[in-house]
């Protein structure tokens, strides 16, 4: 992973507990980029969810995609990074498949359009049986003065 890469998902705000990007694979500033995620088997929510048969809640999968915009959002060259980049709407959203310790997910996004501090991004999570889930998501922040 390059040096742009490594700054990019260390511009994320969440704790290592709650990141769900482990490297981004490809990175086209402001526009898409995609990401892997190995499901270790140690991820707190695992233990509930659910006990003998754990897999990753759809819910988490759908963060990854938000994870993953906000990489690619707070990197477009041609707007300001945003304070307080939050997921603050999701829609379309489709839980197709489950992942389970051990698989390698695959998150892919692309920016659908921005305006103002609200970006619209499309994307989906994929295991090696396929994809898992998909998502648009808004992200929005606060604009510097």
């Amino acid at each position: 992973m390059n040096a742009e890469h490594q700054a990019a998902l260390r511009a994320l705000p969440h704790g290592k507990s709650f990141r769900f990007l482990d490297r981004l694979e490809s990175l086209v500033a402001g526009q898409e980029a995609t990401a892997s995620y190995l499901v270790r088997g140690d991820e707190a929510f695992l233990e509930g969810h659910f006990p003998g048969d754990p897999m990753v809640p759809g819910v988490i999968l759908i963060e990854a995609i938000a994870q993953l915009g906000g990489v690619v959002v707070q990197t477009d060259p041609e707007h300001a990074v945003m304070a307080d980049l939050r997921l603050t709407g999701v829609r379309a959203a489709k839980i197709l498949g489950a992942a389970r310790p051990g698989t390698l997910l695959k998150i892919r996004v692309k920016v659908e359009g921005r305006l103002g501090a609200l970006a619209q991004v499309e994307g989906d999570v994929s295991g090696a049986d396929g994809v898992l889930a998909t998502a648009k998501v808004t992200l929005s922040g606060t604009l510097a003065p």
